[in-house]
């Protein structure tokens, strides 16, 4: 089990100790995608859903699920969160919503999951808003974009994946 830290010498599941490590400035984004038909997007778009404000409940919990990451993933240490960003882009030619979420923080672990998990609640968000017109939603591509901060320094996505 070399490498994967949230295990033990014999393969036991713990939360890894990160006491030793040095607070620093650390920022992740994530992104992700919900493809739907043409007329739900123009339903987002025109602001004109049953339930209100798609994207603007979409952002408040994106926020909120990242302020709660470390309950929803076990081994996730708890993060006080000094910023978190959630945004949309329209994508009419792909009838799609993409979602970037940012979470920043100082401290001794990243943000990577708080970040993941901003996205991917935020795009459920949309689908539970939207179900009653399209349950044919599709929610992909959730992934990190880019970290900063810590040991390992800077990583960016790459075009493989």
């Amino acid at each position: 089990m070399s490498g994967l830290t949230h295990f033990d010498a014999q393969g036991q599941a713990h939360m890894v100790d990160v006491s030793a490590k040095a607070p620093s400035h650390r920022i992740a984004t994530a992104q992700g995608r919900i493809r739907m038909q043409a007329a739900t997007l123009q339903i987002i778009a025109s602001g004109g859903a049953k339930k209100g404000d798609v994207l603007g409940i979409a952002r408040i919990a994106g926020i909120q699920a990242a302020k709660k990451t470390s309950d929803l993933i076990p081994l996730c240490h708890p993060v006080p969160l000094t910023r978190v960003t959630v945004e949309f882009e329209l994508e009419p030619a792909g009838k799609s919503v993409r979602c970037i979420a940012s979470a920043e923080t100082v401290g001794v672990t990243g943000v990577e999951m708080e970040a993941l998990t901003a996205v991917q609640v935020a795009l459920l968000t949309i689908y539970d808003m939207c179900k009653a017109v399209d349950r044919a939603m599709v929610m992909e591509d959730v992934r990190l974009l880019d970290k900063r901060g810590g040991k390992s320094g800077h990583w960016q996505a790459g075009g493989d994946v």
